[in-house]
């Protein structure tokens, strides 16, 4: 049906339709001259607003109780440029105690920012278990790489660098793996983000 054919971004006016970017509701109706889709149209849109209504009242409620549950984590996950309210909520109540993970590697694997090699006997015989880990949290350093490189230089040098010796996805990948490993040393030692050494490293 034409009316399930746009994306409305959550919270604001910003409307995707076949590839072009419409600013306001009355622009998206127009677009349609059959007062039935037209009819859909708005009905679709209350209903997004309703969702954005009590969307912004869970996140509030759950950043309060972040703020009370563990201040520390959520603000540290903060210095990260990329990491905002979403992602860090999200990472914090993902990983809970970052003292469970004995090493960074184990928290990798948890993260599904590496693969987990299939062995027997001592021998490799590739990679399994790709499934195997925190879905959520690989979601969320993943977009917390991509959410990273905008608007820094700094930062898409160094993906330029990794570009020269790995495809653009992979290097996306390495990038979502070193924000992890950063994150699990922040948490660990309690110290903000550092990108002079981040980007060093």
């Amino acid at each position: 049906m034409l009316f399930a054919c746009y994306f409305f971004i959550m919270g604001g006016h910003v409307i995707f339709l076949g590839g072009h970017v419409i600013f306001s509701r009355q622009k998206l109706r127009e677009q349609y001259q059959d007062p039935i889709v037209q009819r859909n149209i708005d009905l679709d849109m209350a209903l997004l607003d309703c969702y954005a209504k009590e969307l912004a009242q869970v996140e509030w409620f759950i950043e309060k109780q972040a703020k009370n549950h563990n201040p520390v984590y959520l603000e540290l996950l903060k210095t990260v440029p990329g990491i905002g309210k979403i992602l860090s909520l999200t990472i914090l109540y993902e990983i809970g105690d970052i003292s469970r993970f004995e090493s960074v590697q184990k928290f990798a694997s948890y993260s599904r920012l590496v693969k987990c090699k299939a062995e027997s006997a001592g021998k490799t015989y590739g990679t399994n278990g790709n499934k195997i880990g925190n879905a959520h949290l690989k979601w969320a350093f993943s977009e917390a790489a991509v959410l990273y490189l905008r608007g820094n230089d700094k930062a898409r040098n160094y993906l330029n660098r990794l570009q020269k010796r790995m495809s653009k996805a992979k290097a996306l990948s390495a990038l979502a793996h070193k924000l992890g490993r950063c994150v699990y040393f922040m948490l660990k030692n309690k110290t903000v983000f550092d990108e002079q050494r981040f980007l060093k490293g």
